[in-house]
């Protein structure tokens, strides 16, 4: 289930905010690539009164027409005109993906067949769809997160050839990140790992290797490598531990740990482990201090509590 501290916006009339959801006054250009979908496998996804980030999405977008006219089609297509978040998201990311040998209809049955029947994958793009809110200041709404923002279409695309991975469909996961790094220049190799409450800030530039696993709310800011040495085989890549935060041009080279709630300051060199609720920073990185929150994720603190004025304070 969502969190109960969704900063959503709730109508006081439940009866009218029903009646009013179902009118559009704006031009109706049905997209077509979403006709006949199915509907998600869980009702409070696919029952939109039961969804409040799909509600904000839509009410969003029903407001953002009328401010501009111009882009009412196009908001029709990409959100008013679906069902649930599933169908919208599989939309947007199929229109950005499509070339002319991956057509947009072939995308819509790949992103249709994975999001509408996997829970995981429900759940994932909701709370990912929150961190972008949450923690991204530039980020206007729900609605211009799911319709503008690289970061958030590469992680969905990287949900979705993850999902076809583990199906053993590894060839299409496969051109299926070659499309995503085309396009959106974030490399994710289908075979990582990767949690839920995930924020990739900007995401230019993000690289993310086959063995790497990243745990839930982590933020990772742009130009981000979680890479390998070069020099190893099997199990490689960095394991980063849940709240840990990752600022601009960081690489973490070979399977070494980000523990839980650490803070990698920007365009640092990681080859060793580093400890829980620290701060590393230099070329190679040291720690240099500790984290004064348990994830300095969900706050985007990229300062230290210094071990000097830490050890005074005892």
């Amino acid at each position: 289930m969502l969190s109960a501290g969704l900063s959503l916006k709730e109508r006081d009339d439940a009866g009218e905010a029903k009646n009013k959801s179902t009118d559009f006054p704006f031009e109706r250009v049905f997209p077509v690539y979403a006709m006949s979908l199915a509907k998600p496998d869980i009702d409070s996804v696919a029952n939109s009164g039961h969804d409040p980030i799909w509600v904000a999405v839509r009410d969003e977008a029903k407001l953002e027409a009328e401010k501009e006219p111009i882009l009412s089609s196009f908001l029709y297509a990409s959100i008013v005109a679906h069902d649930c978040l599933e169908q919208a998201l599989g939309f947007v990311l199929a229109n950005r993906l499509q070339n002319p040998t991956l057509l947009a209809t072939q995308l819509m049955d790949i992103f249709s067949d994975v999001m509408m029947h996997d829970r995981g994958i429900q759940r994932s793009i909701r709370l990912d769809l929150q961190a972008f809110v949450d923690r991204d200041p530039a980020c206007l709404s729900y609605s211009s997160a799911l319709l503008y923002l690289k970061g958030y279409h590469s992680l969905q695309s990287y949900r979705v050839s993850h999902a076809l991975w583990k199906r053993g469909r590894k060839v299409l996961a496969l051109a299926l990140q070659s499309r995503i790094s085309e396009v959106f220049g974030i490399d994710i190799h289908p075979a990582a790992k990767i949690g839920d409450g995930i924020l990739l800030d900007h995401g230019t530039g993000v690289v993310i290797g086959e063995t790497a696993v990243v745990g839930n709310r982590v933020s990772l800011m742009h130009g981000v490598t979680l890479g390998g040495t070069g020099k190893e085989i099997g199990d490689r890549h960095p394991k980063v531990g849940d709240g840990a935060l990752l600022g601009a041009c960081v690489t973490v080279l070979g399977n070494i740990k980000i523990g839980e709630g650490a803070m990698v300051a920007a365009s640092s060199l990681v080859l060793k482990h580093v400890p829980p609720h620290s701060m590393v920073a230099g070329t190679p990185a040291q720690v240099i201090g500790s984290m004064d929150e348990q994830d300095p994720s969900l706050t985007m603190n990229h300062e230290a509590l210094d071990e000097e004025n830490k050890d005074d304070g005892d």
